[in-house]
């Protein structure tokens, strides 16, 4: 996979992977969480819990941590260009992680304002981290947020499963994300997959990239994307599926169309489909390693017609 986008013309993103397969910790919202500065958590059967103090759990998974560092330095060791990492947003985390009493964080005020705070200084010093281990990188920061749509629109259970978390405003909503993105002084990537996920909103957060997934986006969806390009935006098109394709051409041949078309239906201008970075839809942990190799070669060849395209 590091051969793949590193030699890919200057059109891949390496980046450093999760591999959720090795057990908690090591999943999306434990890994986030272990990069908390001054917030402890343990894993329980409803999932991971803030606690008073660090138990194994926290160990296991900042061990996690410490063992895909020492691994990308050894892989990254003289290189020179960009870098990605990501981490589960303020709201991802604020859905998933819950308070001593065993109700989500994202249901009281000071608790989610300790949240934004500590995810931010986390990654700050995460990403001086990565950069200590591979100097000449260009690191972007990727922030995950899955949630943030049932977060918007009240769709997240209690705890006792008869009732929904209240909505969190839209504008905290916005301050929470910016906070975490401004701990980082280089690009910053916005990931919602979820089909509605507000692009006015996020786009308005000073990320410098959306990433959203486009297989199936509505002519709506598109205006809304279109409105952020023009801003300055960038766009990170999951025009790839993350199923195993059967054929590699006709799987590059749907999503350059899935690009193009959207790029045609709202009047884009073709000059601008070379800033387009093209993903899969969603995250890969799902395949297996062959099976993710591929669909990362159908993004890269993706990205190479529309490059192309722009220049033809």
């Amino acid at each position: 996979m590091r051969d793949l986008l590193v030699d890919a013309d200057g059109l891949g993103m390496p980046y450093l992977p999760e591999t959720p397969s090795r057990g908690p910790g090591s999943d999306m919202i434990g890994r986030s969480a272990a990069l908390l500065a001054d917030l402890a958590v343990d894993l329980q059967p409803s999932g991971w819990r803030f606690t008073d103090r660090p138990g194994r759990d926290l160990a296991r998974a900042r061990s996690f941590w410490r063992q895909d560092l020492d691994e990308l330095a050894e892989a990254y060791d003289g290189y020179a260009g960009p870098l990605k990492i990501q981490v589960a947003g303020p709201w991802t985390l604020a859905a998933s992680i819950e308070l001593n009493r065993g109700e989500r964080s994202v249901t009281d005020e000071g608790a989610r304002r300790d949240l934004v705070g500590s995810l931010a200084e986390g990654v700050r010093q995460h990403v001086a981290e990565v950069r200590r281990l591979v100097p000449s990188a260009t690191v972007t920061l990727q922030i995950d947020e899955p949630s943030v749509v049932s977060v918007l629109r009240g769709e997240l259970p209690t705890a006792s499963g008869y009732g929904r978390v209240r909505a969190v405003d839209r504008a905290e909503v916005a301050r929470g994300i910016q906070e975490v993105r401004d701990s980082h002084d280089g690009d910053v990537v916005l990931h919602a997959c979820h089909p509605a996920a507000p692009v006015e909103l996020l786009a308005g957060t000073g990320v410098t990239a959306l990433s959203l997934d486009l297989t199936d986006a509505s002519p709506q969806r598109w205006e809304a994307i279109a409105a952020a390009v023009e801003s300055g935006t960038r766009l990170w098109a999951g025009v790839v599926p993350t199923t195993e394709a059967t054929s590699s051409a006709d799987a590059v041949r749907a999503a350059v169309s899935r690009v193009a078309d959207g790029f045609g239906r709202v009047g884009l201008p073709v000059s601008l489909l070379a800033d387009v970075t093209v993903t899969p839809a969603c995250g890969v942990p799902g395949l297996t390693p062959r099976g993710a190799v591929a669909v990362h070669r159908v993004a890269v060849d993706t990205a190479r017609e529309l490059t192309d395209k722009e220049q033809g």
